[in-house]
């Protein structure tokens, strides 16, 4: 028997994908998935999603992971 996820008709409610709360702010997930290694890295910040944002997501992605994983490549 599949596992029960919810039981029906008792949805939870949720926020929206950025998390807005009127005290705290918002977090803004912005994730990176690296198809070659099948894996994932999520940034989250309180910036909305801008160029700006994903950039410095990537360039800490590189500087966490990507750098060690691919030392052959260029990189920030």
């Amino acid at each position: 028997m599949p596992p029960k996820w919810e039981p029906r008709g008792e949805p939870v409610r949720v926020g929206t994908h950025d998390f807005p709360d009127r005290k705290l702010g918002r977090a803004v997930p912005y994730g990176i998935y690296d198809v070659a290694a099948n894996t994932g890295w999520v940034n989250v910040g309180t910036d909305h999603d801008t160029a700006a944002f994903a950039v410095e997501s990537i360039r800490r992605w590189w500087n966490a992971t990507g750098r060690a994983v691919y030392p052959t490549a260029g990189g920030c």
